[in-house]
């Protein structure tokens, strides 16, 4: 079999430990001589205790430590301006991002602003960042979006758009995987989020134009450990060795679409999280079956590859693998206990015409669909998801 030609991209530098955050600042104080550190999270992980510990650690190890803990999710333009303020005013020279996608994706972008006078405008799109960056680490705390080993920022601008920075500055220079810190996770953020990383997996797989052997064999890892421990996670939130087998399975999802990237489900989920602030994850759930059957026709050989993934039972040609796969993943959602219809997360019939045309503008997307999706495709999606 010839190759097309393609390229592989990831971060330099992954830790896997149970109980590492703890340890943080004895990681780092080897890997790197900066020791002015900007801690970006959210306000909910200083409530729930698990940023203390970590600055605690820091600052054992000689780091002075400055918390910024205004993320929300689907942040906007605003929040990076206040954090790059907050990172200037106590000379950051070392960004770490600690949380879900959201405090990951803003860390990114602090660390470049930090040292580029480029406007954060000018930066959205394809390769448009110039210049380089301040030290970046990345400690995740939910097994979904895998935004530590991509290079990839989601920001929300205006009041409803999403607009995204896509370049190899994005990707960090070490990550620390903590399972330990996904524990107190509750069950629906542990479904949403571990939906997320399977849809990582299977978009990854099924990527249009750079679909690769590498990104491949990433993306069925992922998917085997994400399937076989999602549930168990789910209902047994403290049982480590599937906590353990989420987060590694989530963040080789991510580095398998970082390089193949994502298509359809995402396009139309990024809508549900700008007007109704549905979390991404959870979009991801809803929009997941609706896509994996309109694909089907096209996918239906790659989604057979899946099932066999997945172990899913049964046998017979292309099209029957690829209809079990479909059925596995709707019972597997079910099971998890994540919503499953769009009227479940507040959104209203009379919106489905907007968010398929806000949806059509996710061109960097839907370009990768194995199937062109126009508008009224989308909104039949909706109307499905409903």
């Amino acid at each position: 079999m010839i190759i097309n030609p393609f390229e592989f991209r990831t971060v330099p530098s992954i830790q896997v430990a149970w109980g590492g955050a703890r340890r943080l600042g004895e990681l780092l104080s080897v890997r790197f001589p900066e020791r002015r550190a900007q801690l970006i999270t959210d306000s909910g992980l200083m409530k729930a205790g698990l940023v203390a510990p970590v600055a605690e650690a820091l600052s054992r190890s000689g780091f002075s430590v400055t918390i910024f803990d205004r993320v929300v999710a689907d942040p906007p333009e605003q929040i990076v301006t206040e954090c790059v303020a907050s990172a200037k005013e106590s000379g950051t020279d070392i960004v770490i991002g600690l949380g879900g996608g959201s405090s990951l994706d803003i860390a990114k972008l602090v660390a470049i602003l930090l040292v580029s006078d480029q406007a954060l405008a000018d930066m959205y799109g394809i390769g448009n960042v110039r210049g380089m960056r301040l030290p970046l680490v990345l400690v995740p705390t939910t097994a979904g979006t895998g935004s530590e080993v991509t290079n990839i920022s989601i920001i929300t601008t205006g009041q409803t758009t999403k607009m995204g920075v896509v370049s190899p500055q994005l990707y960090a220079d070490f990550v620390l995987l903590d399972a330990e810190l996904t524990v107190g996770l509750p069950r629906t953020h542990t479904a949403a989020t571990g939906i997320d990383a399977m849809v990582h997996a299977i978009e990854a797989y099924t990527s249009k134009h750079k679909k690769n052997p590498l990104s491949d064999s990433l993306a069925r890892e992922a998917l085997r450990l994400l399937g076989d421990n999602l549930v168990t996670a789910c209902n047994e939130g403290n049982n480590r060795p599937a906590r353990e087998a989420m987060l590694l399975g989530a963040t080789l999802a991510g580095q398998a679409f970082a390089n193949s990237p994502v298509a359809a489900v995402h396009a139309l989920a990024y809508p549900l999280g700008s007007h109704y602030h549905v979390p991404h994850g959870l979009s991801n759930a809803l929009m997941l079956g609706p896509v994996l059957r309109f694909n089907a026709a096209a996918a239906a050989p790659l989604y057979a590859e899946l099932a066999d993934v997945l172990r899913v039972p049964g046998n017979g040609d292309a099209t029957s693998r690829s209809n079990a796969f479909v059925e596995h993943m709707d019972k597997l959602m079910v099971a998890s206990g994540a919503p499953r219809r769009l009227r479940d997360v507040g959104v209203t019939d009379s919106s489905l015409a907007m968010l398929a045309a806000d949806a059509m503008m996710q061109t960097r997307l839907l370009v990768n669909n194995p199937v062109e999706v126009c508008e009224d495709d989308a909104l039949a999606l909706y109307r499905e998801a409903f």
